[in-house]
């Protein structure tokens, strides 16, 4: 498997958001290295997208990587749980890919301590759980995604992709429905 290039994060953000669908997503700490399969994601347009961090160039400390080049990780605590993103767009356009669920390949039993005695679909089956599984925490914030700890390779080309409405994001006005959520069909670590 082939670490992604940072050319590979300068698609269009929905077919970013789509083409990670199937490639590993790996994180290595000093308890060992854990990975899993993006089946998951959802794309976040940036200024014009009322759901994103971003809205109407919305510029802080916290949304600040957004406005840098791509191919860089844009992590967040949403309440207790840190999330995940892949930033997008171009430099100054602060666009992202929230990573929304993987599919568990190394790190197994790492990824069992972490979570606790879950079932196996529940590991990494949402944003909040596959950070936790993986190890990925808030410092990661800004790392470029094609070095480690914290990075992408190629993976598999998924057969079938379903796409949908994104998940969480209620008070978002027209937003919440746009069909902006992808994910790998009939995968049984789809967050729902």
């Amino acid at each position: 498997m082939d670490i992604l290039h940072k050319d590979f994060y300068t698609q269009p953000t929905l077919d970013l958001a789509r083409s990670l669908l199937g490639c590993q997503l790996i994180k290595e700490t000093d308890e060992g290295t854990a990975s899993g399969y993006i089946v998951e994601t959802e794309a976040y347009m940036g200024p014009r997208d009322r759901a994103a961090h971003s809205f109407n160039n919305l510029r802080t400390k916290r949304t600040e990587v957004m406005f840098g080049p791509a191919g860089y990780v844009y992590t967040y605590v949403m309440h207790t749980h840190c999330l995940v993103n892949v930033v997008s767009g171009y430099t100054g356009d602060p666009e992202a890919v929230l990573i929304r669920a993987v599919e568990p390949v190394t790190g197994v039993d790492l990824m069992y301590k972490r979570r606790g005695d879950k079932k196996e679909k529940d590991l990494t089956n949402g944003p909040g759980k596959l950070t936790k599984a993986l190890g990925i925490i808030k410092d990661d914030y800004g790392g470029s995604l094609d070095t480690p700890p914290l990075y992408i390779t190629s993976g598999y080309q998924p057969d079938n992709i379903s796409q949908g409405e994104r998940i969480g994001i209620g008070n978002s006005g027209e937003a919440r429905t746009y069909p902006w959520r992808f994910w790998v069909t009939g995968n049984k670590f789809v967050s729902r």
